[in-house]
This record gives structure tokens, sequence and C-alpha cells, in this order.
């Protein structure tokens, strides 16, 4: 009697030891993913940025080199952070999300500092599987027999200029 109580003691402890390493496996498994994109935020240098008195050598010696830049239009300076966070199984979902843009002027020097965060962030749903496009819907066998007898046609029978180019 005195041996069954000992092995149901010592069962239950190797069950509770079973459970407490299954948690200690799978609960971390359950954390979110915390990753940063972009610019990493100093918010003691990108608030040295000052209009009227730095000029881009400046910023990019204290900021470092921009995200990116305007194509077109006032020369401006963008820098982009973002700190996405996921729950496995789950799609990534912004956590914080900042834009600094820096304005320049013709000469170069700094204009106006603007700050936005994730207020701005657009969400874009896609509609359904397809992108919707200009043009006619084709199939898959006109798309595969569609081009017979187009190409080189205009060289059939003799005639001058049977070339690609017409000649």
């Amino acid at each position: 009697m005195k041996k069954a109580g000992a092995m149901d003691l010592g069962s239950r402890r190797l069950r509770g030891a079973a459970v407490l390493a299954l948690a200690a496996v799978v609960l971390p498994a359950c954390t979110a993913i915390r990753e940063s994109r972009g610019y990493i935020v100093d918010q003691t240098l990108t608030s040295l940025i000052q209009p009227k008195i730095d000029n881009q050598q400046s910023v990019e010696g204290t900021l470092g080199r921009p995200t990116f830049t305007s194509q077109f239009g006032t020369p401006t300076w963008y820098y982009v952070s973002s700190i996405t966070g996921q729950r496995p199984f789950n799609r990534p979902r912004i956590r914080d999300h900042s834009v600094l843009a820096v304005t320049f002027d013709a000469a170069g020097r700094v204009v106006d500092v603007q700050r936005s965060g994730v207020e701005q962030v657009v969400f874009l749903d896609p509609e359904g599987d397809k992108t919707p496009t200009l043009g006619r819907e084709r199939g898959f066998l006109e798309d595969l027999f569609g081009n017979i007898g187009q190409v080189g046609g205009a060289g059939v029978g003799g005639a001058p200029g049977g070339g690609p180019n017409g000649q």
C-alpha cells in the first residue's frame, strides 16, 4: 500500500514536470516578434535640425543618409521609421511609424522640418485576387494560339518588303 502511494506521488511529479517543460517550450513561441525597419529614430538628433540654420551637409552629418529623397519639386529628404509586431500565424501590425521630412531651398539650406506618424499611413485593401487592368480579357487558348499567322505575315506571298522592318 505504501508503495502504490509513493509511485502515485512520483508519477504526479513527473506529469507536473512534463507540463512545466511543455509550457516553457510552447509559451515563448506565442510572443510577438518585434521588427524595426528603416531609420532608427533618435529624438535628440532629430530635434537638432533647425530651419535656416542647417544645410544638407549638416543634416547628413547629424542624421545620416535619408531613407529616400524627392525626385520632383522641392528637394526633400525623408527619414522613415517603422516598428512592426507580429504574433504567430497573424499578419504584421504597425506598432509605431514616423516620417521626418526635411525640405531644402535651392541653396541647400533647411527650409522646413515636418514630422508625421501612423495617422498618415494609408492601409490598402486589395480587391479580390486579381488586379484590374485596362484592355480585354483573353483566355489561355487565345493567348497560346492568338499570334499564329501574325508574325511575318506581310512577307508571305512574295510581296516586296517581307522583312521584319518592311525591308
